[in-house]
């Protein structure tokens, strides 16, 4: 009974850490909503979710010991984003008023590394937590490159949580970096590793719960 009630409870964290990392992502994901600050606020949400996705993934993926936990732990993330994003459509607000992360092949690359060093942990921090970092804003630019038309949307939908005085003026896009995708696979990589190493830690914390 003991061993269910601890496998159980090891599958609903899973899914209470993708639920919150979901509500976090509804408000920092949309960069589309800060047109004078398009890029900027692109290089934060690459260095916020990437790290987010590590440590959670990470953590998940050691505490199972299975390459492949970190790639369902990022499908669960996305999936409750894409309700999440058609419940704004069903209110009315246009199809792309929630950017939906591509959090999944940045997972399964951290599986990836997990799997071709025979689950050796620190291989799993190092080359793992790097491959996410630097990988994220790559296949995350599409949803920045997809939107029809930002400007227009950032006036006509404004978030209802934004504040008057970040409501767009007028797009500055490209002003303050020359590559924000760079920039933040850059930081991504550099931050996403001691991320991971956290998360890899607190499988200690869990198995000292699990044990007590």
């Amino acid at each position: 009974l003991m061993v269910w009630l601890r496998r159980t409870t090891h599958y609903l964290f899973i899914v209470v850490v993708a639920v919150n990392s979901t509500l976090l992502t509804i408000n920092a994901g949309d960069y589309i909503f800060y047109t004078d600050w398009a890029w900027t606020s692109f290089v934060v949400f690459s260095v916020s979710q990437s790290t987010m996705l590590a440590v959670g993934a990470i953590y998940y993926m050691l505490f199972t010991g299975v390459p492949g936990t970190a790639t369902y732990y990022a499908t669960i993330m996305t999936i409750y984003t894409w309700v999440a994003k058609g419940a704004w459509f069903a209110l009315g607000y246009p199809y792309d008023f929630v950017v939906v992360p591509v959090w999944i092949p940045s997972a399964m690359l951290m599986d990836l590394a997990y799997w071709a060093t025979r689950r050796n942990k620190h291989a799993a921090i190092l080359i793992g937590g790097t491959l996410v970092g630097l990988s994220f804003p790559l296949f995350n630019v599409v949803n920045l490159l997809l939107v029809r038309d930002p400007l227009e949307i950032a006036f006509k939908y404004p978030r209802p949580t934004l504040p008057a005085y970040m409501t767009p003026i007028e797009p500055q896009v490209g002003k303050f970096y020359n590559s924000p995708v760079a920039l933040g696979s850059g930081a991504g990589a550099v931050l996403t590793v001691p991320i991971a190493a956290l998360g890899a830690k607190l499988n200690t914390w869990t198995y000292r719960w699990m044990a007590a």
